[in-house]
């Protein structure tokens, strides 16, 4: 495949079009190689510190981290289609299921882990079926407000989860509101050093960031981190570090769980695949590589396969990252090859050089995810969302409080419940809207918000615009609101037309609640027509569900002003009429 056949594809072809594999190395070019390397050597600098410090998040052991990001690497660079997508280890869904889990198993048991890989395999084989299956729009299942109140609150679960090691003292039990309350009560008993090694970290990271997001500021601080305890001596003061860490690459292993509890595992995964579905369209489309619109189902393949792998590799689920990927983009890379370069060296690390992660201060490796709990509670997001959608505010709160005041998988139900309970009611208060024709125009507009219906009107005739899909859960609306406007008390309305450009699709119940509609018209001797049935998916509805027979072909015009010169003069709407 040419470089100019994969920009030609169309997006809506099949994932599996376009085989064999590793279709983001298609049309690659030797000038690809150098930006590639700087982009994977840069990649890799970031994610072993990152993986390692999310593996202890997860309640794993530092390997599985790094075990994760390169089972996931490997199969996207094969199954995906993003160039730049990075996938690994994720801040984001580790604390959803690492709670989970813990009721379950002990925190770092084998049992704990191998939980973990079989929620991988769970989880990967939704994604990847997802994606098989051509349902990338699952991915715009959460809204933004609901995303951004439900981040903000796994912020705060990362802040209470890796407080403890940042003060230098013991981790409380409890919810997480008795958590938090707990470690207000444990600040006069803060451990200096701790506390002044988690705030050189963070301020290290946030400074490498602020002057480019390509500087490994993960890398530099845990190294000065460690530099500085063991010139002071501090783990002899009591300053906890990492501990020895298994290096070794990783191998193949079946988890040993029964079927029993692989079936408790499948809500969880069910949670854990929409929040990866969710971010990985979102950094698809955050990042395009440039040379075709994002192939999300195609993404989703590949993240599924990478989680399934590092499932059999013992790891847990991946995600999409968007900082990672942040990182390729700006560092010029062009195709796969700089996670697959990332992927190899951090097996290197894993190979030979394990012994240097020892004395990693604890409280260093909770500066690294401060800084990311920090970037989860988007600020600006929530502002902007209070001073331009008041009412959507409420989401963000209510989805951050769930998060925060419920076990965490259940705080994630909440807020996909709220996201479709609020597209809902959206959908069902969309309104009927009489339009009026702009003057010397053939143009039927409907009026702007807060402002009188300016426009011309034509006597006997009503001109009413629906500017949404016609389904059950607007469909009652529909019928009592247009047939208010279209048979008013004390005037006579000849002639009804429904402006349907709006009208992208209709259901059994809409289509019933329109025919309904056109028979009472036609009961009060009113002549029902439709124009700009424009959606090819309402046409074909329209001639399955029986509208089209209903309406009448000649009844169904291409626009409001043929309509009108047809059927306001009461002349018969031939079909030739129409233009």
């Amino acid at each position: 495949m040419t470089a100019s056949e994969d920009r030609a594809r169309p997006t809506s072809a099949a994932p599996l079009a376009g085989w064999p594999l590793l279709r983001g190395f298609a049309g690659y070019r030797p000038a690809w190689l150098a930006p590639d390397m700087l982009a994977g050597l840069t990649l890799a600098a970031i994610a072993v510190p990152e993986q390692i410090a999310t593996a202890r998040l997860a309640g794993l052991p530092p390997r599985l981290g790094l075990f994760a990001f390169i089972g996931g690497t490997l199969a996207f660079a094969l199954m995906g289609g993003g160039r730049r997508l990075s996938v690994g280890a994720d801040s984001t869904i580790a604390p959803i299921f690492a709670g989970a889990l813990a009721l379950m198993a002990a925190s770092g048991s084998h049992q704990f882990a191998a939980f973990a890989a079989v929620l991988a395999l769970l989880t990967g084989l939704i994604v990847l079926a997802a994606g098989a299956l051509r349902l990338g729009w699952i991915g715009n299942l959460l809204s933004i407000p609901v995303t951004t109140g439900f981040l903000a609150g796994i912020g705060v679960h990362i802040l209470a989860s890796q407080a403890p090691a940042a003060l230098g003292v013991a981790a409380p039990a409890g919810a997480l509101p008795q958590r938090l309350a707990l470690l207000a009560a444990s600040l006069p008993h803060a451990a200096p050093a701790a506390v002044a090694m988690t705030i050189g970290v963070l301020a290290l990271i946030a400074l490498s960031h602020r002057l480019s997001p390509r500087l490994p500021g993960p890398l530099i601080a845990l190294g000065l981190a460690t530099l500085v305890a063991s010139m002071l001596g501090l783990e002899s003061r009591g300053l906890a570090v990492l501990g020895p860490v298994d290096g070794g690459l990783p191998g193949f292993v079946w988890p040993a769980i029964d079927v029993d509890d692989t079936v408790r595992l499948l809500p969880l995964a069910l949670l854990v695949s929409l929040m990866v579905m969710t971010q990985t369209a979102a950094t698809a489309r955050a990042f395009p590589d440039g040379s075709a619109p994002p192939d999300i189902d195609r993404d989703f393949i590949g993240v599924g396969a990478g989680s399934m792998l590092s499932g059999l590799m013992g790891a847990f689920p991946i995600n999409a990252s968007p900082p990672r990927t942040a990182v390729v983009a700006e560092s010029g890379g062009r195709s796969p090859l700089a996670g697959l370069l990332a992927a190899g060296l951090v097996a290197a690390v894993l190979a030979w050089a394990t012994g240097w992660l020892r004395g990693l201060p604890q409280a260093a490796l909770s500066g690294v995810l401060l800084f990311v709990a920090l970037r989860l509670v988007r600020v600006r997001e929530i502002v902007r969302i209070a001073t331009t959608s008041p009412a959507e505010a409420v989401l963000v709160v209510a989805t951050a409080a769930a998060i925060i005041a419920l076990p965490i998988a259940t705080g994630v139900a909440v807020g996909v419940i709220l996201s479709l309970a609020h597209g809902a009611w959206s959908s069902a208060r969309v309104q009927v809207t009489p339009l009026r024709r702009l003057p010397a125009s053939t143009v039927w507009w409907p009026p702007a918000p807060g402002r009188p219906l300016a426009g011309e009107s034509l006597p006997g005739v009503m001109v009413l615009g629906f500017a949404a899909p016609l389904t059950f859960l607007n469909a009652d609306a529909f019928t009592r609101a247009f047939l208010e406007l279209a048979q008013p008390a004390g005037g006579h309305i000849a002639l009804v037309v429904l402006e349907a450009a709006g009208l992208v699709e209709i259901d059994y119940t809409g289509a019933r609640a329109l025919s309904s509609v056109i028979l009472a018209c036609r009961a009060s001797g009113q002549t029902f027509a439709i124009a700009r049935l424009e959606s090819l998916a309402a046409q074909a509805a329209f001639q399955r569900l029986g509208l089209t027979d209903l309406i009448g072909e000649t009844l169904m015009f291409e626009s409001v002003a043929a309509a009108i010169a047809a059927l306001d003069r009461g002349e018969p709407a031939a079909g030739a009429d129409r233009g």
